[in-house]
Order: C-alpha cells, then sequence, then structure tokens
C-alpha cells in the first residue's frame, strides 16, 4: 500500500533502559510465619532508566509498487524469489543508494557538465518564460553511460539467482533518479532478444525524471510462453489503469518487445496506451534470424559459443554502432581511430557475458518465441487502437526495421487519434528514421529517447497533450544540438539584432527586452518563416528567454497520404513551439510566457510574388484584449532580409495551375482550416511549398519597438473600439520597424556574405560583423 504512493518506510527500534537495585526482604506471597521463624530472600526493584530510539536507513518505494506480492524482503539481491516454482511476477525496486556494487566505478563516470533536470512543479517550469539557466530547471551532475554498463549490469543481473538464471518473468524499477514531475504517467519497458529488461541503462536517468519506469526481466533459463507473458504485461497494464484511469500507460518495446506490446495494445483497445517501438521484431519472417534457427537445432553444446559472433552483430550493428557513437565528435581523425580500437578490444572482453547472456538453448528457445510473437501480433494489427511511435534503424543487421515501420504504419486501421486538445488531430502512427544506427537504437549515444518524445509531442499526462503544462523546456545539450543543426543559417544570415530602450532609443542588441513576463512579439512573418530560428536562438542564448511560438496546426499533424515528413519539425516542437488557439494562447499568458504571435500567419509566410514585406493580417483580432487582461507587454518588431537570400520561382498561383500540385494543394488547405470566421486575404490561404532560387546570402535585420505596456489597461481596453485602436498602433509600429530597417541596411557594409566571411577572418568567427550607424 505504501508503495502505491511512492512513501517512504523508515524502520525503527525502541530499548528502554532500567535499572535493577537488589533490596532483602520478605519473600512475597509465603504465609505468615512465627516472628522466630522468618524466611528471608532478595527483591528486585526496577527504576525507569532511559528510552533509546534507533530509526533505521529509510526505504524508498517510488517505482517500486508490486503486483500483490509486497517488496522483496532481500536486500542483497536485485531480485528475490521465494522458490523457483511459478508465480506472478513482482516488482522489485533496485535502489541505487544501497550501491551494492550496481554501477561498477570502471564503467560509469561522471561528467563535469551541469545537465539541466525538469523541474518538479509546472508553475517553476513557466515562470516568465524562462528557459534552463535561470532556476526554472534544476541542475545536477549526470553519470554519463554507455554500452559499457548494459554488460556490467547483465552480469549483475545473470548472477542474481546464484548463477542459475532461473525464476519467473519479474519487473524492477531503476531508481537512480531523483525527483519524478508530478503525475508521472507509467512506463513498461519490454525488452528484446536478451530478455534482461536492461536495455534503458543509457535512457532511464532522464527517463526517471518524467515517467515511472518499470522494466521487464526474463531470466536467462525462463521459458514462459509468448502469450502468457502477454497476459502477464496485460495484467499490470489493468491494474495500473484501473488505479490511474486518467493518465497514460507507455509500453516502449524493443525487437521482440516490440510484438509484446502490439499484442497487449490489440488486446486492450479500451486503456489509454501508448507505444513506442524500436525495431520491432514484427518482420521475423524477412529477418537473418530465420538462418540461424536451424543451425542452432543441430550445434551440439560443445560447439556453443559459435553463436557468439552473431551475438556480437545483434549487439552492435553494422560496423560496430555502439562503439563508434561512443566515440567522440568532432575530434581528430587519430583519436577516433584510437578510441574504436579500445573500444574493439573492450568489446571482446565481454564475449563470455555475451555467452551467458544467450547460451544455445536460450538463443535457441529465444528464436521460437519470436516467430510466434511475430505471427500473433501481425494477425491482430487491425485491432489495435493505441497511439504509436516507430523508430527504425537504417543499419539493422538483423531486421528490415525501415521497410517494416512503413508496412506496420499502412497495416494499421486507417484512422487519427485527437489527442492535442484544442489543436486537431495526430496521425495513429508515426515514424522517426536514424539511418546510421545499428538494431539495439538505445544503447547508441546519439540516441536520446526523452529528446525524440518531446519532438514527437508524445508527452502527456493525461488524455491530451496539454502543450503548456506537458512541455518540457529543452536542455542544455539538447538546445545546443539545435543551435549547431541551424549553425549554417546563423552563418548565411549574419542576424542583427535591435531593440529599443525606454526611452525610446534604438540600441544594438536586446537590451530593450524585458526580462518578466508575459510578452507578446507581434511581427512580420518572412517567406517560409526563415526568421524564426536566428529569433529564436539569439533570444535564448544572449538573454535566456525562451520563445514559446503560435504555429500552424500542420506542424503538429500530419495528413494522411501527405508526404509532409513531420520530423522536419521535431526541433520546433522541442524549441516550444504551440498550435495557434485562443485557448492555447491564454494558457501561454497566465504561464507568464515569452510569446511570438504573426497576426498574418500562413498569409504572410507563404506569400506570392511581388507580396514580400507586405502585412496580411485581419481586420480586427482579439489578442490585444487578452493580453490586457494578464497585463502583458506588447513588443511590435519588423524582419527584413527574405529578398536578400531568395527569390520566389512558383508561387501558390503558378503551382494551381499544374494539375498534381493543385490537388496536393487542395487537399492539404481543405484539412487545415483556419480563420473561417475571417473575410479577406488572411481567410484565403493555400497551403503550398513555394519554390525557391536561392541567392548569395545577405543578412537578416531585426529591430524591436518600444514595448507597449497594458498594464493596468485591463478595463480601459474591455472596449472594442479602444482595443482596435492598440490594434492599428502595433500594426503601424510593425510597419515603421521594417521601413527602418530597410532603408538602413542599405548603408551596412556588411551586408554581404563576403565582407562579412573576410570580417570574421582577421576577427574571429567569435565577434558579430558590424552594421549601420544607428
Amino acid at each position: 500500500m505504501a508503495a502505491r504512493f511512492r512513501a517512504k518506510i523508515v524502520p525503527f527500534g525502541l530499548w528502554a533502559h532500567m535499572i535493577s537495585l537488589k533490596t532483602e526482604g520478605i519473600v512475597a506471597n509465603q504465609p505468615r510465619q512465627p516472628a522466630v521463624q522468618h524466611t528471608h530472600s532478595y527483591n528486585i526493584l526496577e527504576i525507569p532508566g532511559r528510552l533509546y530510539y534507533l530509526f533505521g536507513k529509510l526505504i524508498e518505494t517510488a517505482g517500486g509498487y508490486l503486483a500483490g506480492a509486497g517488496l522483496s524482503s532481500t536486500p542483497l539481491t536485485l531480485f528475490g524469489t521465494a522458490s523457483s516454482q511459478r508465480r506472478p511476477a513482482v516488482i522489485i525496486a533496485v535502489n541505487a543508494e544501497r550501491k551494492l556494487n550496481s554501477w561498477p566505478a570502471s564503467a560509469a563516470t561522471a561528467t563535469a557538465t551541469p545537465t539541466v533536470e525538469v523541474a518538479v512543479g509546472q508553475d517553476d517550469i513557466h515562470i516568465n518564460g524562462k528557459a534552463f539557466i535561470s532556476g526554472a530547471m534544476e541542475e545536477e551532475q549526470e553519470v554519463k553511460r554507455s554500452w559499457r554498463d548494459y554488460f556490467e549490469l547483465a552480469k549483475l543481473f545473470i548472477g542474481s539467482d546464484g548463477g542459475s538464471g532461473r525464476g519467473p518473468p519479474r519487473w524492477f524499477s531503476p531508481l537512480e533518479t531523483g525527483k519524478r514531475m508530478p503525475n508521472s504517467p507509467l512506463l513498461l519497458y519490454l525488452p528484446g532478444l536478451d530478455g534482461l529488461g536492461c536495455g534503458l541503462v543509457l535512457q532511464q536517468q532522464k527517463l526517471g525524471k518524467i515517467f515511472n519506469v518499470w522494466c521487464l526481466h526474463i531470466p536467462v533459463k525462463d521459458r514462459t510462453p509468448f502469450q502468457e507473458l502477454v497476459m502477464l504485461v496485460e495484467e499490470t497494464v489493468r491494474s495500473e489503469y484501473g488505479c490511474y484511469p486518467g493518465r497514460p500507460i507507455y509500453l516502449v518495446g524493443e525487437s521482440m518487445g516490440g510484438c509484446l506490446a502490439l499484442a497487449v495494445a490489440a488486446r486492450n483497445p479500451d486503456i489509454d496506451l501508448v507505444l513506442i517501438l524500436a525495431n520491432p521484431a514484427t518482420c521475423y519472417n524477412k529477418s537473418h534470424l530465420q538462418s540461424l534457427l536451424p543451425l542452432l537445432e543441430v550445434i551440439p553444446d560443445e560447439l556453443s559459443l559459435i553463436s557468439l559472433p552473431y551475438t556480437l552483430s545483434l549487439m552492435t550493428g553494422e560496423p560496430f554502432n555502439l562503439i563508434s557513437s561512443s566515440a567522440g565528435k568532432g575530434i581528430e581523425q587519430q583519436t577516433t581511430l584510437e578510441q574504436l580500437s579500445q573500444g574493439l578490444g573492450e568489446l571482446s572482453s565481454y564475449f563470455s557475458v555475451l555467452a551467458d547472456i544467450l547460451p544455445r538453448d536460450t538463443l535457441l528457445w529465444k528464436l521460437q518465441m519470436m516467430k510466434s510473437a511475430c505471427s500473433y501480433a501481425n494477425s491482430r494489427l487491425h485491432a489495435v487502437k493505441a497511439q504509436i511511435l516507430i523508430l527504425a534503424s537504417g543499419r539493422d543487421p538483423l531486421l528490415p526495421s525501415l521497410e517494416e515501420a512503413e508496412r506496420i504504419q499502412g497495416a494499421l486501421p486507417k484512422q487519427e487519434i485527437h489527442v492535442l486538445k484544442n489543436s486537431g488531430k495526430m496521425p495513429k502512427c508515426e515514424i522517426r528514421k536514424f539511418n546510421d544506427s545499428g538494431h539495439f537504437l538505445f544503447l547508441e549515444d546519439d540516441v536520446d529517447l526523452v529528446t525524440i518524445i518531446k519532438g514527437t509531442s508524445l508527452y502527456r499526462r493525461g488524455k491530451f497533450h496539454d502543450y503548456i503544462s506537458d512541455y518540457l523546456p529543452p536542455t542544455e545539450a539538447e538546445f545546443k544540438k539545435t543551435a549547431e543543426s541551424f549553425r549554417w543559417l546563423e552563418i548565411a544570415t549574419g542576424p542583427v539584432m535591435l531593440s529599443t530602450l525606454e526611452n525610446g532609443d534604438i540600441v544594438r542588441g536586446l537590451a530593450g527586452i524585458p526580462s518578466e513576463g508575459p510578452v507578446v512579439y507581434v511581427g512580420y512573418h518572412m517567406i517560409l518563416g526563415l526568421e524564426i530560428y536566428p529569433l529564436v536562438i539569439n533570444f535564448m542564448s544572449k538573454r535566456n528567454i525562451l520563445m514559446r511560438g503560435l504555429a500552424h496546426p500542420m506542424i503538429f499533424a500530419k495528413l494522411q497520404e501527405d508526404a509532409l515528413d513531420l520530423s522536419m519539425f521535431d526541433s520546433y516542437r522541442i524549441m516550444g513551439a504551440v498550435p495557434v488557439s485562443a485557448s492555447n494562447f491564454y494558457k501561454l499568458l497566465s504561464s507568464g510566457s515569452h510569446i511570438l504571435l504573426y497576426p498574418g500567419g500562413m498569409r504572410e509566410a507563404l506569400h506570392n510574388k511581388g507580396e514580400g514585406y507586405q502585412l496580411f493580417w485581419p481586420e480586427r483580432s482579439e489578442f490585444v484584449r487578452m493580453a490586457a487582461r494578464f497585463g502583458a507587454k506588447i513588443i511590435p518588431f519588423g524582419a527584413v532580409g527574405e529578398d536578400d537570400i531568395c527569390e520566389i520561382l512558383l508561387d501558390s498561383e503558378d503551382q494551381m495551375k499544374i494539375p498534381y500540385l493543385r490537388e496536393t494543394i487542395e487537399k492539404r488547405t481543405t484539412q487545415f482550416k483556419l480563420r473561417t470566421d475571417m473575410e479577406g486575404e488572411v481567410a484565403n490561404q493555400p497551403a503550398y511549398l513555394p519554390g525557391l532560387l536561392p541567392k548569395l546570402p545577405g543578412r537578416f535585420y531585426f529591430l524591436f519597438g518600444k514595448p507597449i505596456d497594458t498594464a493596468g489597461m485591463k478595463q480601459e481596453l474591455r472596449d472594442r473600439e479602444k482595443a482596435h485602436e492598440v490594434y492599428l498602433q502595433v500594426k503601424s509600429e510593425v510597419e515603421r520597424c521594417i521601413s527602418y530597417l530597410k532603408e538602413k541596411r542599405e548603408k551596412d557594409p556588411y551586408r554581404s556574405l563576403a565582407a562579412r566571411t573576410l570580417y570574421h577572418t582577421i576577427h574571429g568567427s567569435e565577434d558579430d560583423a558590424p552594421t549601420f550607424e544607428l
């Protein structure tokens, strides 16, 4: 019961110290005798002394709720088993605080770089729209793990039952994490062919901040049939969903575990499940593993080590993805070769562990079970109603994972799931491809499951994903990775940031931007929104302000049979993009966020030839009145530079004349209808991608006007006419900023890429190139 609520258990002992006094007297209860015949004895008189209490080390039960079996009474083993007889699976909490040599010092090292942890409370996450350094996030030292930790942990798991490797399948919860977010959903990890449940060793520290993580462990010599495993997981899912019916349950299935997850989902269509399938083994009949099965059946036990090379390829991929992913990025080739050589040497030292993980009899049993699992899951795909994310490797030596991901997506029922509150739909099944990865995705350093979940908007603690309360701000590493991927745009455009102080002076930099939120930035949308990344990255890196952009639902929901790849927008979601809606705008304001708003929306971002720098805003807008309700500051801004980097060749009018493109545009436009209550240009924008002709890059310029403070104007701006006056003031200021930048850039000696390149060659790449005089 305590574990169900993640209570801490503190055992204690009590001892009372009594002082004993020996006195001489008549023995009690003796009949009275004649006076001359007194019987003497010693009486013991006890006087209270002192009470002593000892409170033992607290026992964490977080993540250790047992399915009716109680906690393990054997603290010195990873798994406690009362007997070898079949019994219901139990959940054992493995607490890293006990040290138990669970993480050998040689295998794990602490990195000195602080990493960002998710804050405990949502109020802290969104205070003033701040990012990771501002205190909205907690910083801790993260223990850097690698594939080596998998093998070290495997040794402990294999030896946990005295080396026998027997016992029923069971759950365990890794507790090497800090505090979880409130109401964190349950995540069940279903392992692949190895069955140990250690496959999340590189991921579990970050996952444990936002999930209650349970891992399924199948002992090496266990022979539980696949259908019994399905029933075991199903029983856990039903039990936990009955306790928390408002929360989803995540099933992370790897390889054969993917078949297990699909089978459970098919049998429980009424339970809110989210499936993450990493290279699912539903394509066993197309894999190279089939050729291994007949060979294992005839190999004698004495030659069982012949399976080691094949097992090695299973664990590493081709060519040794685990080792190569651990090698440093962007370092000298000689150093990389030395790391690879050292890694290969270390890997060979784990041959005996590989043999213990998958001895011949176990490998034969697992392959036979994988065959039945593949058939079982495929026959029930039509009944799966869960939300699904498939992670597919391009260099999987065992399974044709990329092809299989497409096949599963096509075999699932053609429907969408409403999981994005107030923002339309999300597809039933999404795919993310990892072209350079091997079979065991989660053991590769470059694969971060939490980042993947963020980028796909898959994290939710209720029926729908809430883009404010469920949003997980980017960590420092995630921000750096995103910024680096768009470094080319930063170099090509050399953005100039100008802001306006309270006294009206224009200065270079973002000194005129207020730190405290809520703040609404209202401006012009360049073609394809090219200004967004330089804008967001500069605000984060120079002012530590996370901008939450209100974006078109097209980047969050994929249309059926649409060629648009949603993965190209994952970084938008990681950096805080929110589907545009009145409710989301309201929530962002109430949380004190810095909000990026484009009244012209897609009409400006996908404008036609000759429409550059024209504002296509609605006749009226409600954002002023809503901003005033929270006393937000409104900052108009202009952005200039799209005509310096590209020219529109094919606009919407040109493409509508091409039958194939017209059909695609019409289908996409009709399924994403916004502003249906409006008239004019803003309500009549085809959803298309313009054909662009690149130019030798010029420069981007941004000017942020003087903030318009709506604090104290709540009552005044309830009047629609007065609010409309402020709206027109904002629009006029945006136009003024654009005109100012267009005029001033003509005097910028470093407007061209060549001039800036020469400047950086002389002065260094870290310095911003100068610009026009202010």
